[in-house]
C-alpha cells in the first residue's frame, strides 16, 4: 500500500482487495468534473496519512460495471469498505466529510472527534489541512456564484428544446452511436438498437454550451440523457431498468415511435421517423375529454387504478400524490382506447400518466417527481387552493418538531461553519445525544424567521421537544454542570 492511489478497471480487482479484510476506499471520478479533480488531491493526501488502507480510483464512466455495482449516479463519489463489506458512502465534494469517514474506516488519531474544518487535523493528519482549506475557499466561492448564476439563456433554451424535439427518440451522449466515448453511452445505444427504434443523437463533447446548459435545462446532472418525444426518460440506469422490465417498449409504443428492421438501426443518427398522425378530434370527443379533465381539481390519467397501477410510472405518481396527502380522481386509459389516443392529441403529450391540476396539464411521472423534490408541487397545489397555504410559522414549528432534540446551526454536524456551532455539536456528541439539525445558511427565510419566532437573535439554537433550550453559552453551561443529558431526556 504505502500511501499511493491505484487506478482500477475491474470489479474483481476491487472485490479481491475488499475481501482481503484491509480497509478499502474507492474514489469514483470523471475527467470532465472539476470537483473530482479537487477531491482527488485530498484523496491522494489521505492515502499518505493512512498508509494501512487501500486507496483506489475508478473512472466512473469508463467502468460502468463497477459504477453500477456501487450505485454510482454522480461524481465525485466515494465508497468505504471495511471487514469485507461496504461500510459507508459519500457523494459530492466535501473534504471534511471525506477525511472524517476515512478516519473512521482506516483508523483515527481521535476516534470521537468529528472532522469539522476546525478539527480536521485531529481526524486526518496534518498533510491535507492546507489542501482542504484551499478547496473550502474555492468551494464556498463557487457555491456563491452558482447561487446567483442564472440558468440557460433564452436563446440557449430555445436551441436545447429544438435539439430535444429534433427526433422522436433523442440521445445526448458522449461520442456518437458508431463510436461512443463512454461505457454508459455505449450501453444506452445498445439498448436502443435492441429495441429496434430510430433515434437521433448529439455528441455533448462537441459543444460545451449544450453540455453544461442541458444539465440545468433538464435538471439532470449526468450523461447520457435519453428523451422520447420531448420528455426526459433518464440516464443509463433508468434506460436499463425500463428496457429489462419492458416499460421502455411500452413508452415507445405509446409515443407512436416506429419499430424498424435491425439492419436499418445503423442509420439512427439521421433518423426522421416516428410519430402517429392524427386527423383531428371530433367535438364530441373534445367535450368528453374536457369534462373528464375538469371532473376533479386533481385528475390523473393513468394505466390501471390507484390501488392497482398497471405500470411503474403510474404507480410513482400515485405514491407522490398520496405522500402529499392530495385527494385526486383517476381514469384508467387502458379501459378506453378512444380516450387514450385522443388525450395525447388534446394535450400534445403523448405518454402516460398525465396529471392535471384545475384543468392544467402538469406533466408525466418525471416532471411530477422533480416538482415534488423541489417543493414546486406542494407550492402549486397550495396556490391553486388544493392544499392549505403553509405559513412561515407553520414551517418553523414543523422543523423544530422534526426531531426531539433539534439544532439550528451554521453548516452541518460533520462540517460546522462556525466555532459556536462546532462547540454545541461536540457537546451533544460528547453526551451521546442523538439530534437532528438544520443548516440556517441554506435558507434565509428560516434564518431570519426563527430569530423572531424564538425571540433569540443568534445561532446556534437548540430545542428539546419543541422548546428552546438556548444557544452555545447555555448548552456549554449545562454540560459543565452535568445537566445537559438530563435536560434533553426529561
Amino acid at each position: 500500500m504505502g500511501g499511493s492511489v491505484k487506478d482500477v478497471k475491474s470489479r474483481s480487482e476491487i472485490d479481491n482487495l475488499v475481501h482481503g479484510g484491509v480497509p478499502v476506499i474507492v474514489h469514483f471520478w470523471a475527467s470532465w468534473c472539476e470537483a473530482s479533480k479537487h477531491m482527488d488531491q485530498v484523496f491522494s493526501h489521505l492515502s499518505t496519512d493512512f498508509p494501512n488502507a487501500h486507496f483506489l480510483r475508478v473512472e466512473a464512466e469508463e467502468a460502468p460495471e463497477i459504477s453500477e455495482a456501487y450505485s454510482v449516479s454522480a461524481v465525485p463519489f466515494f465508497v468505504f469498505c471495511k471487514g469485507g463489506k461496504t461500510f459507508d458512502t459519500l457523494e459530492g465534494a466535501d473534504p471534511s466529510s471525506l477525511a472524517n469517514k476515512v478516519s473512521k474506516v482506516a483508523g483515527s488519531i481521535n476516534p470521537g472527534q468529528s472532522a469539522s474544518p476546525a478539527s480536521l487535523g485531529l481526524a486526518a493528519g496534518p498533510s491535507i489541512i492546507e489542501t482542504v482549506q484551499e478547496f473550502a475557499k474555492e468551494n464556498d466561492s463557487s457555491k456563491e456564484k452558482s447561487h446567483v448564476k442564472a440558468g440557460p439563456t433564452a436563446p440557449l433554451k430555445k436551441r436545447l428544446q429544438q435539439l430535444i424535439d429534433s427526433h422522436p427518440v433523442m440521445l445526448f451522449m458522449k461520442g456518437n452511436p458508431e463510436e461512443p466515448q463512454c461505457g454508459f453511452s455505449q450501453k444506452v445505444v445498445d439498448i436502443l438498437k435492441e429495441e429496434k427504434v430510430k433515434f437521433g443523437s448529439f455528441d455533448i463533447l462537441s459543444d460545451p454550451e449544450v453540455r453544461d446548459g442541458l444539465k440545468k435545462f433538464s435538471n439532470w446532472p449526468t450523461y447520457p440523457q435519453l428523451y422520447c418525444k420531448g420528455e426526459l426518460l433518464g440516464g443509463c440506469d433508468i434506460a436499463i431498468a425500463m428496457h429489462e422490465s419492458g416499460e421502455l417498449k411500452d413508452v415507445f409504443k405509446d409515443h407512436g415511435v416506429d419499430i424498424i428492421d435491425e439492419a436499418k438501426v445503423t442509420e439512427s443518427g439521421n433518423a426522421k421517423g416516428g410519430v402517429s398522425k392524427s386527423t383531428g378530434l371530433s367535438e364530441t370527443l373534445t367535450s368528453r375529454l374536457e369534462n373528464l379533465i375538469n371532473s376533479s381539481p386533481v385528475m390523473l390519467f393513468m394505466k390501471g387504478k390507484p390501488d392497482e397501477p398497471k405500470c411503474g410510472f403510474s404507480r410513482k405518481v400515485v405514491e407522490i400524490l398520496q405522500q402529499e396527502n392530495v385527494h385526486f380522481e383517476s381514469f384508467d386509459i387502458l379501459t378506453d382506447e378512444e380516450i387514450r389516443q385522443g388525450l395525447k392529441v388534446y394535450s400534445n403529450w403523448s405518454s402516460y400518466p398525465q396529471l392535471y391540476i384545475k384543468g392544467e396539464l402538469i406533466g408525466g411521472s418525471d416532471i411530477v417527481l422533480e416538482m415534488q423534490k423541489s417543493g414546486e408541487l406542494k407550492k402549486n397545489l397550495q396556490e391553486k387552493g388544493i392544499l392549505p397555504q403553509e405559513t412561515l410559522q407553520d414551517r418553523l414549528k414543523k422543523l423544530i418538531a422534526s426531531s426531539p432534540v433539534m439544532l439550528f446551526m451554521k453548516g452541518n454536524p460533520d462540517a460546522p461553519k462556525c466555532g459556536f456551532s462546532s462547540k454545541v455539536v461536540n457537546a451533544l456528541k460528547g453526551e451521546d445525544v442523538s439530534f437532528g439539525s438544520f443548516d440556517i445558511l441554506t435558507d434565509e427565510e428560516v434564518r431570519q424567521g426563527l430569530k423572531v419566532f424564538s425571540n433569540w437573535p443568534t445561532f446556534p439554537q437548540l430545542y428539546y421537544k419543541g422548546e428552546l433550550i438556548g444557544g452555545c453559552d447555555i448548552v456549554l453551561e449545562l454540560r459543565n454542570n452535568g445537566e445537559l443529558k438530563s435536560t434533553l431526556s426529561e
